[in-house]
């Protein structure tokens, strides 16, 4: 499920949808949710009002951006763990 233009305005941190079900270290204890975090403004456009794109990083080294058609990322409170 993907996340809206108003939860990218709003939202800190996002999960992976890949790892939400399990997440599993190295010795099979379940780590919890993948967690993205907000590394700066989400960014809009006036002409495009449904356009954003929001940068995220995870650990030291991993940066990406959730745009509208990035969909394995979702909010924490739609969390299919929690569910």
């Amino acid at each position: 499920m993907a996340i809206t233009r108003a939860q990218a305005l709003t939202l800190d941190e996002i999960h992976d949808d890949g790892g939400c079900p399990s997440n599993p270290d190295r010795r099979g204890r379940d780590k919890g949710a993948i967690r993205w975090r907000r590394n700066g403004r989400t960014q809009t456009w006036v002409t495009r009002p449904n356009d954003f794109r929001m940068p995220i990083k995870h650990g030291l080294r991993d940066y990406s951006e959730v745009t509208p058609s990035w969909n394995n990322v979702h909010a924490p409170e739609d969390c299919p763990r929690d569910a």
